[in-house]
């Protein structure tokens, strides 16, 4: 007697389970490596992205690119979020966290083939992860943070990749400056440096590439409040940073009043004068030049500072605030009443607005000891300047992984040969069913050189050959891929450098990437309206703005 089938799904599911999905998975990292392996190294390609208002992004930045994608696969989803954890945490490797998942997603695949479970793979993989950081920190040599040439070096070859590498220096030197500016010692030796609070990159269209430069300070995209009657260039200026409002508050509510003589109406308008001219008389005691408050200032306030010889300036974003209180030193005060002579900001040299192209800029420079600076980009174009600064940004993050974490590695695929080699020899002695896929983890790492020499359009298999003999024990840990010319040179002469804790991150966020795709068996998704699987636009989410958001918000004119 046969049962009728039970139905424990709804039928608007669809489950796919087993091998199927470990293939799926695989297949989609794989499409997600193969868009990003192209931009690796000095020879890589630019990729461009229509996104859907029409705008045009044109970048190589890992990161950026998988950003604007918008894909339907669950498993090449989190591999977006691997990137962008990198760029977080780190602020390189984007690209090779991508490519290096997808490479242990492919050795994994023909043991998936061969009814290797997957728990079994991915513990083979841990251990080849910790044995790939011990062979780092063999082959780790520490650094001076101050030796000018070295920090070139370092984060040149963190950009060569990118599209400035025409103008290296340029962007290294900037990046270098910057983060050199705001670094600040916790104690124990350790620096911190927090790029994204105190480093403002603006970007102003015009002009060269060249003129781009570090101020010893902050601009800000604002002119005094009353420009006839301000200064607008002060040297040595006396800073009060303010976050209220230098104005009368209105009512929350409607709030009616009963005029009985006429005299009372002037009486509220006195009184509201004297309100804002006490306000202003507090502010005025310190003797400042120089007011910025980041809510409104209103006519009145204005004479009255004005008057007393002050100069203005209002609505500024807190985040721009922030950042001058770190560079002249001032506090940022709540309420007028609350002013000290210890929150007035004296660290500044100068004080001046300027107008460069059609937009005036404000610039608080020559500060001594600033904790904040700002990073001036001139350049042709508005997507130009936006790779400009993207490409920074990777510079500033290596800068500050290095000042963070003074130990070095090899570029140009050696450290990864290295590593490969080394646990090709650990592999041997492994027992059991674990060895071959330990081995196959020690093959993937070959990816990033691999990519590296098909970027440059040289004979793979001859230079990868040539390579693993040179690497063969675990010696010549620095030969590596010349990324310009593929040949195969000692990294140490080139100068072509990697940071210690980007390595190391890149090889832990891939890893443990691929042991959590492997370990998924089973994808459910509901599908609510009946539809063809798959079918249905993916809405996206609503973009919300944070508060860090709030400076890299384009000021330039569309």
């Amino acid at each position: 007697m046969m049962q009728a089938p039970v139905l424990v799904l709804k039928d608007s599911l669809k489950r796919e389970s087993g091998t199927k999905v470990h293939h799926a998975n695989i297949q989609a990292s794989k499409a997600v490596a193969d868009i990003i392996r192209t931009t690796l190294g000095p020879r890589s390609m630019l990729k461009m992205l229509l996104d859907a208002s029409g705008g045009i992004v044109v970048t190589n930045d890992g990161n950026a690119i998988l950003r604007e994608l918008d894909l339907a696969h669950p498993a090449a989803k989190s591999m977006i979020e691997l990137s962008r954890t990198q760029d977080e945490e780190v602020g390189d490797g984007t690209t090779s966290v991508i490519v290096l998942t997808g490479e242990m997603l492919h050795v994994a695949e023909a043991f998936i083939d061969k009814n290797y479970h997957p728990t079994v793979i991915c513990r083979a993989y841990n251990k080849a992860l910790e044995d790939a950081i011990a062979v780092l920190d063999k082959i780790a040599m520490s650094v001076d943070v101050n030796d000018r040439s070295y920090m070139l070096g370092l984060v040149k070859s963190s950009i060569g990749t990118k599209f400035t590498s025409q103008f290296g220096d340029l962007i290294a030197d900037l990046a270098i400056d910057a983060t050199t500016t705001v670094g600040v010692d916790i104690g124990q030796g350790l620096r911190e440096v927090d790029i994204k609070k105190y480093i403002k990159v603006e970007k102003v269209p015009g002009g060269q590439l060249e003129d781009s430069k570090v101020l010893g300070g902050v601009m800000f995209n604002k002119d005094v409040v009353a420009p006839g009657k301000m200064k607008r260039k002060i040297v040595n200026p006396r800073i009060i940073l303010l976050d209220c409002p230098l104005e009368y508050k209105k009512g929350e509510n409607q709030t009616n009043a009963e005029l009985v003589k006429e005299e009372d109406w002037a009486v509220l308008l006195r009184m509201e004068e004297e309100y804002i001219e006490n306000l202003c008389m507090q502010i005025l005691k310190f003797k400042p030049d120089l007011v910025i408050t980041e809510k409104g200032l209103s006519d009145l306030a204005c004479h009255y500072l004005s008057k007393a010889g002050v100069s203005a300036i209002r609505r500024l974003r807190k985040t721009d605030n922030n950042r001058i209180a770190k560079a002249c030193g001032a506090t940022i005060v709540n309420r007028p009443d609350e002013l000290q002579e210890s929150d007035v900001g004296t660290g500044a040299g100068l004080f001046e607005v300027k107008k460069i192209g059609d937009e005036f800029f404000a610039f608080i420079v020559d500060c001594q000891d600033p904790k904040a600076c700002t990073v001036l980009l001139r350049g042709a174009s508005k997507d130009l300047l936006n790779e400009v600064e993207r490409n920074l940004q990777d510079a500033m993050s290596v800068a500050r992984n290095i000042i963070k974490n003074p130990k070095l590695l090899p570029g140009g695929g050696a450290t990864e040969l290295t590593v490969s080699a080394m646990l090709k020899q650990k592999s041997s002695s492994i027992e059991g069913i674990e060895k071959w896929p330990y081995e196959a983890a020690a093959i993937a790492f070959e990816a990033i050189p691999r990519t590296l020499a098909q970027n440059c359009g040289v004979n793979v298999i001859r230079t990868m050959t040539a390579l693993q003999g040179k690497h063969a024990n675990g010696e010549n840990a620095w030969i590596g891929i010349d990324g310009n010319t593929g040949a195969i040179t000692d990294m140490k002469e080139r100068k072509i450098w990697d940071a210690y804790n980007v390595k190391a991150q890149t090889f832990k966020t891939a890893i443990e990437a691929a042991c959590m795709l492997l370990r998924i068996d089973d994808i459910v998704s509901g599908i609510k309206k009946k539809q063809a699987p798959g079918a249905g636009p993916t809405p996206s989410k609503p973009k919300v703005e944070t508060e860090e958001d709030a400076d890299n918000e384009q000021i330039l004119p569309d």
